[in-house]
């Protein structure tokens, strides 16, 4: 493989300005790139059209093992292995770190089927969560998941690493809340929003037509704009004296029950 430098310090300014797009979620907005490690994950986002940028390469411990096929245009770096330890987040040792351009995520460019069964989190917090909503989601395979008033961002290195690269996998948007339902209501899907008031046990809707299920986070809920809005509240029957689940969880429950009825 051919590079065009080695790069042997971790003080390197290059180094340190990949540090902090890794750290900061304005500044990926701000460039439009994210950094990704593992060759899983670069190999989804490759088949999901993601553009590389750049490619920086440990050779002491990169070999390949997924037979990654890379634009011969692209820049490719060598890192020596502790430029490689600073950079992998995840304490890897496959040896490989891209620079990949984000994606837009735009309500208008998401394509949905006729009856299409959508997966709207409200301000997720914690990356990780939003990382095991999306493994959720590609396991079922949901047409679209969005994100209504996004507090972390889908290439948090951290939503990257607990999806285990189903950020690649999913079709994803975000948007306010209220554009998320203004969009839901111009293409005449259902909402079904995961309140305790006015709500009914999930198993007692009809899933099969094109539905949202709309989930917010556990400690503020759904905010009331979807209380408003909803076409019915929905709840998951608690026996025991918590009244509330991990929101990754609530969410497997609920999809898993509309697909469930979608294959009767």
């Amino acid at each position: 493989m051919k590079f065009s430098k080695h790069i042997d310090s971790p003080q390197n300014t290059e180094i340190k300005s990949l540090l902090q797009l890794q750290e900061k979620s304005k500044l990926r907005k701000k460039q439009g790139l994210f950094m990704l490690e593992g060759e899983r994950e670069i190999r989804l986002a490759l088949e999901a059209n993601y553009k590389i940028q750049k490619i920086y390469i440990c050779e002491a411990l990169y070999q390949d093992k997924e037979n990654l096929e890379f634009e011969v245009s692209i820049e490719k770096i060598s890192i020596s292995k502790n430029c490689y330890e600073k950079l992998a987040y995840r304490n890897s040792t496959e040896g490989i770190v891209v620079l990949v351009h984000t994606k837009s995520h735009l309500l208008s460019e998401l394509q949905l089927p006729e009856n299409p069964l959508i997966l709207v989190a409200e301000a997720p917090e914690k990356p990780g969560n939003i990382g095991a909503i999306l493994r959720t989601a590609d396991a079922a395979k949901v047409d679209a998941v969005i994100i209504a008033n996004p507090k972390a961002d889908f290439y948090n290195p951290n939503a990257i690493r607990s999806s285990v690269g189903c950020v690649f996998t999913n079709q994803l948007a975000s948007g306010t809340t209220e554009e998320v339902i203004d969009f839901l209501k111009a293409i005449k899907i259902s909402i079904y929003s995961a309140i305790l008031q006015d709500a009914i046990p999930y198993t007692n809707v009809d899933f099969k037509h094109a539905s949202a299920i709309v989930v917010g986070t556990e400690a503020e809920g759904l905010s009331q704009a979807w209380r408003t809005n909803s076409t019915q509240n929905i709840i998951i029957p608690m026996r025991g004296k918590i009244d509330s689940m991990n929101v990754s969880v609530a969410t497997g429950i609920l999809i898993f029950e509309a697909i469930r009825q979608r294959n009767l």
